[in-house]
This record gives C-alpha cells, structure tokens and sequence, in this order.
C-alpha cells in the first residue's frame, strides 16, 4: 500500500496572496492600462517636436508678411465674427495676395493637422474672400494637406492614442476595411460624404487600419468637394444677399430724401 503524501501548506503565503488577489480587485488597487495616458516619453517628444516644426514654420510665415493691424485680426467663432474679419483683411489680402495665401493657407494646415477646431470658419473665410472657384481650389487643398498631415503623424504615434480614445469605433472601422480590401476607395469615399465617421477619426484611424496613402489622399480630394462646395457657395450667397439688401436700403433712403 502506497504510503500517504504529505501536503505541506505554506500558511505565511496564503494571507499575502489573498491581499493581493483583493488588492488588484478593489477600486484603490493597480489602474488598468487603459486608463493610463497612452503615449510614451518617445511618442510624446515625437509630437512635441513635430508640433514645435510647425509652429516654428507658422510664427516664420507670419514675420516675413508685411505689417498688419494685427490687433484686429481674431479666428472667427460666428458669422458676425467672420464678417468682420473679411472687412479687415479684403484690402489687405488685394495688396499682398501671394503671402496672405501663403499665410491662409499655413494657418489651415496647422490647425488640420493638430485638431484644432475652426477650420469651417476658415472655409467660410476662403469662400467670402475669394468667391466659389478660388474659395472652394484653396479649402480643397488645405484640408486634404492638413489630413495628409494628420495621417503621417498618426502613422508616427497615433496607434495608442486612438485606441485609447475610441477602441469600440477602432474595432468596427478595423472590419469594416477588412471587409472592404477589395473596393477600398468607393468604402472611404462614402465615408468621406456621408457623416458615417468624424473626419476627425478617418484621420487618425486609416494608417492604424493600413489604408494606402494614395486611396485616402484620393478619397480626401473627392470627397471632401461636395461639402467644401456647399460650404463656400454657402457664405458667397450670403455676403451676396447683405450686400444686395444694403443696396436696397440705400436706394429706398436716397428715393427719401428727393421726395
């Protein structure tokens, strides 16, 4: 008859991996990945240098551009604030055209490759100073540079931050492009026109997801033309509307006094 094992419980152990056990369940315990920030020191100097390039390229820009009353200029929040930005910088943008572009066109990269919003407001502005051709030439190109922009700094360090911000969105966009490989281009153009994603997220999202640049430098051209045509014909229409009822005020006050 085989002899009895003899089980040797180390008691000291027990209490302390039982604390630990409720330790990593309690609130007060260890953080979950995700809820950490999600960058790293490298990734992190990454973005500070590339942010720093651009600001550095942006503040050149505006040094080298003839003086302004720069008191006056602001980025437009409403339509009020837009229509008093266009009345300052028409006569300056009819004096300088080639470095207000420049300076325009800068200003929209920058604040399209890091988010920032009031970009729309720049589109307006391109509309009201510009008409619809060269107002709708210059929104197209601003924003798909921008994008572009966005896209190789995502490609850089944006895998972390966006699964950090939006896994489940992630996730679904991820198969929706695995479903999709083969008609790539029509799937993104159609994202493109319709508010299925943020641009925002497109963005960010197509290099993580392995989208070649050239069919989301396509769909971004394409698609980005309905809206930005809306957008500029928007405001033309408008600015032509005020103009014609100031008009109309005018001929009604001079028919006044030569009655």
């Amino acid at each position: 008859m085989a002899a009895p094992r003899s089980v040797i419980v180390d008691t000291a152990r027990l209490p302390r991996d039982e604390e630990a056990a409720m330790g990593e369940d309690s609130p007060t315990g260890k953080k979950p990945k995700s809820e950490r920030f999600p960058l790293s020191r490298g990734e992190l100097a990454v973005f500070v240098g590339v942010f720093f390039f651009f600001t550095t390229g942006l503040f050149w820009i505006y040094k080298t551009m003839p003086a302004a009353e720069y008191g006056k200029i602001k980025l437009p929040r409403t339509l009020s604030d837009l229509r008093v930005l266009k009345d300052d910088l028409s006569t300056y943008a009819k004096e300088y055209p080639a470095k207000f572009i420049l300076g325009y066109c800068a200003t929209y990269i920058f604040m399209q490759t890091f988010m920032i919003p009031g970009t729309i407001f720049m589109s307006l502005l391109a509309g009201a100073l510009f008409g619809v051709i060269r107002g709708l030439f210059l929104v197209v190109f601003n924003s798909t540079a921008g994008a572009s922009s966005c896209f190789f700094l995502s490609k850089l360090i944006g895998k972390p931050l966006v699964s950090w911000l939006w896994p489940e969105k992630l996730r679904f966009f991820q198969g929706e492009i695995a479903k999709r490989r083969e008609k790539l281009l029509n799937y993104m153009l159609f994202l493109r026109i319709t508010p299925t994603l943020p641009n925002l997220f497109i963005n960010l999202a197509s290099p993580i997801v392995d989208i070649p640049f050239h069919v989301f430098f396509l769909a971004t051209v394409i698609g980005l033309l309905p809206a930005s045509l809306i957008t500029v014909r928007e405001v033309v229409w408008r600015w032509l509307l005020i103009e014609w009822r100031t008009g109309q005020r005018r001929i009604l006050f001079v028919a006044a006094l030569h009655v």
